[in-house]
């Protein structure tokens, strides 16, 4: 089967970036096929560019300053060495994308380091980064469970106690999701934790969500039954995925959410037309880490 050219929102061809690879389950693409499986279709299977917006770039300098700052020695970890490594978490940000200038272009970036610091600034209310020693960072974790359903992810921390016992941290520049969208953050935790399980046979102790811009801190305790139950979970959306792979059968589902949806020029629930569905992609992923801290979705940050 021939690489099929990809298209941009326009419906535009573009230039592909790289040979389409398997794709794999991770907790904000199996949260696409729950909520639009045409929202899964076009970023896992099409791959159509995105435009990033401000605010996932500005969660993507942040994370970039927080994994900067574990790698100082924990006495310069002070609030005044996390805003002085703003600008250099911006410039490798800006080296990995075209198009941000645009993005920061009102205010300047002095502007966006603003907001960066008082996120970083906001950090040090709910955690004292000197006190600690993670044991590591952005780590890309991956598994293959049982009837090869591959889970991938990459996780902001990972910190071991002197006792073994294990937490798994994320960041998230934007407000905590409140009781009637607290599923979403709980998948993405449970997702975590069976990772975890599964490649290293011990159950996390706690999984915590620090949500920076209104300092929440959310909190999981995860156990053995409860994982093997989303595992099984885990199992069955694959299958449906594949299912959907196979007949190219990915129908678009109105919902709350469209109204922040950047497919909607090709949604036929808003009058757009998808591309031709390109047949489910065969080459195997590559574990191969970015050069550059990419800009991650909008709903990652």
């Amino acid at each position: 089967m021939s690489a099929p050219v990809p298209v941009s929102l326009s419906g535009d061809p573009v230039v592909a970036s790289s040979p389409r690879s398997r794709p794999a389950l991770s907790p904000s693409r199996a949260a696409d096929f729950k909520q639009c499986p045409l929202k899964y279709r076009l970023r896992a299977i099409d791959r159509v560019p995105e435009p990033p917006s401000r605010a996932a770039v500005r969660g993507t300098v942040v994370h970039a300053v927080l994994e900067d700052l574990f790698g100082l020695p924990a006495g310069q970890r002070h609030p005044e060495q996390a805003a002085a490594l703003v600008p250099d978490a911006w410039e490798r940000v800006r080296a990995g994308r075209e198009g941000l200038d645009e993005l920061v272009a009102e205010g300047g970036p002095e502007a966006l380091f603003a907001e960066v610091r008082r996120l970083v600034a906001g950090y040090y209310e709910l955690e004292d980064p000197r006190r600690f020693e993670p044991e590591s960072l952005e780590e890309r974790v991956e598994v293959d469970l049982d009837g090869d359903v591959p889970l991938r992810g990459f996780v902001d921390r990972i910190d071991v106690a002197p006792s073994g016992l294990l937490r798994v941290v994320d960041y998230k520049t934007g407000r905590s999701p409140g009781p009637l969208h607290e599923a979403r953050a709980l998948f993405q935790l449970k997702f975590y934790a069976l990772v975890i399980l599964r490649t290293r046979g011990i159950v996390p102790a706690q999984l915590r969500l620090i949500y920076l811009a209104d300092k929440i801190v959310l909190t999981y305790a995860p156990d053995r039954e409860e994982l093997d139950r989303f595992e099984r979970i885990l199992v069955a959306l694959w299958r449906a995925i594949l299912d959907a792979g196979r007949t190219g059968d990915f129908p678009a589902q109105r919902n709350a959410l469209c109204k922040f949806c950047d497919f909607k020029p090709l949604c036929p629930e808003f009058g757009g037309t998808p591309p031709p569905y390109p047949g489910w992609p065969q080459r195997d992923s590559a574990a191969t880490e970015p050069v550059v801290p990419e800009v991650r979705p909008a709903e990652d940050v």
